[in-house]
């Protein structure tokens, strides 16, 4: 097979769903109140499903140090697929194009970490330093801060008796830490070596799998529907984590702006945090304020004036996430928002912070299959916001 076409307009969004007949504008309204969502009714059906659902979540889990790296490749091939294809339009080739557009992503990932290394130390540094200030602001805290003080010197008092057995318990932590933080920055580094292969042969094949798929499949209308099915996981979900982007790169200018203004330093530093964040919907933001209150607690005596960063931010997150990124998203996604808040609350769980940023991408994908295959309509409208 060459090339694929399909046929402007938009597709069928079921399987075998024929065009209404056009007789009245009232029939053509009418119309997709009736489209059919069937329900199995052989319990075998749900007892293999479930199973089966049991069986993919388990290798989910056990193998995600090659799967979490393959599905973030996936992901970010749909935000960069189409600047590859952008550049391919002007005589670029596929291969300068998809190595641009990794190098601008890993440059910009060490850069951050370069400029936010010296003022993450330093605020790192004050934090112990802070805890007479936080037990000034909290004054009602001050016994329970008190008494955790005191656990920690005889915590402390312990450790540091003489003895050969307590040397050795010593120097075994001490290994036993040295250990696990190599083994998680060897842990880290594979992933992303195995991210930015998989990602970079994803965006130099383009759409080879989507040829292939329809050159097996034996009926025209499978075909057709597999396009669709494909064109519009692009679409939506480039538009979904191009928008999230921008927005989040206002969130976190506004929020670097107002940081600066009320006198908090580093506003470079807190800008990105707001920025990184706000990926995570409801967690994120939940995370940050609480990040803003202790940070100004630890740098303004006055106990009103260290809680106006955080009154800044989540003023504007609430700007943000309630008025700007619903008006822009609101015809491509219409999810459960219970469904979200399960979804990230499980995904963190699977595959930590990463899981929970991939968590609203994952259920866009999914409700996208649903409503396009006849027999997960049901799962679709349950999906549905």
């Amino acid at each position: 097979m060459g090339q694929i076409s399909v046929p402007p307009g938009h597709l069928p969004l079921s399987l075998g769903q024929e065009t209404p007949p056009q007789e009245s504008n009232d029939a053509f309204v009418e119309a997709p109140e009736e489209v059919e969502m069937p329900l199995p009714s052989n319990p075998q059906t749900f007892f293999l499903g479930g199973i089966f659902a049991l069986g993919v979540f388990g290798a989910l889990y056990v193998a995600s140090s090659i799967i979490f790296p393959v599905v973030l490749a996936l992901v970010l091939n749909l935000l960069l697929q189409p600047a590859v294809n952008l550049l391919k339009s002007v005589h670029v080739p596929r291969v300068i194009g998809a190595l641009l557009a990794i190098f601008l992503i890993i440059g910009t990932l060490v850069g951050l970490v370069v400029a936010l290394s010296v003022p993450a130390s330093i605020w790192a540094k004050m934090l112990p330093q802070g805890i007479p200030r936080l037990e000034a602001h909290l004054v009602v805290l001050k016994d329970p801060i008190h008494a955790l003080q005191m656990a920690i010197q005889q915590a402390e008092q312990v450790a540091d008796a003489p003895g050969p057995k307590g040397s050795n318990m010593a120097v075994r932590h001490d290994l036993g830490l040295t250990s696990a933080l190599f083994a998680g920055t060897r842990a880290v580094l594979d992933g992303l070596f195995t991210t930015v292969l998989v990602l970079f042969f994803l965006l130099v094949s383009g759409d080879i799998f989507l040829r292939r798929i329809v050159e097996i499949l034996p009926k025209f209308k499978d075909k057709r529907q597999a396009v669709d099915i494909s064109q519009q996981i692009q679409e939506d979900i480039s538009a979904y984590l191009i928008t999230i982007t921008a927005m989040n790169l206002v969130v976190g200018v506004a929020t670097a702006v107002s940081m600066y203004f009320c006198g908090l330093g580093d506003p470079l530093l807190w800008g990105t945090t707001a920025f990184l964040l706000n990926y995570i919907p409801v967690l994120g933001p939940l995370f940050g304020t609480c990040i803003f209150v202790l940070v100004g607690m630890l740098s303004f005596d006055s106990l009103w004036w260290s809680l106006l960063p955080s009154a800044l931010y989540l003023f504007v997150h609430i700007l943000e996430g309630e008025t700007l990124t619903p008006i822009l998203l609101a015809r491509r996604f219409t999810l459960n928002p219970v469904l979200i808040i399960l979804s990230l609350v499980f995904w963190f769980w699977m595959w930590g912070v990463p899981g929970a940023i991939l968590a609203v991408p994952l259920l866009a994908i999914l409700k996208i299959v649903c409503d396009r295959l006849h027999p997960l309509k049901a799962l679709g409208h349950f999906l549905e916001g």
